[in-house]
């Protein structure tokens, strides 16, 4: 079961993922999502967590998100990490309000 946190900027997130890299999580455990690209391959780069690829998605899904629109490909990759399709959506929506959606997992 993953654990999602939503965080308001950066400096929330940098505490979020170093409280759960204290209970166990490594950085390759935990994403961090923001609905502007350019923002969360920043904010990944910067605190050092994963993005979801195609090992996590499979090669189709993938391929389909690079056609599809920003919000289809968050929701998909945040189901990817296990969150259930109501949960992404719900997820999506605090995306599209500027904030960062922070998921571990193992």
């Amino acid at each position: 079961m993953p654990i999602k946190r939503t965080v308001e900027n950066g400096l929330q997130a940098k505490k979020e993922i170093d409280d759960l890299v204290t209970k166990g999580y490594t950085h390759d455990d935990i994403y961090v999502f923001a609905h502007d690209k350019k923002r969360a391959n920043h904010i990944n780069d910067a605190l050092d967590t994963e993005t979801v690829g195609m090992k996590d998605q499979g090669f189709l899904t993938s391929m389909k998100n690079m056609f599809t629109s920003r919000g289809d490909e968050l929701r998909s990759k945040m189901e990817a990490t296990g969150l259930s399709k109501e949960e992404a959506a719900a997820a999506e929506e605090e995306l599209d309000q500027g904030k960062l959606i922070i998921i571990a997992k193992k």
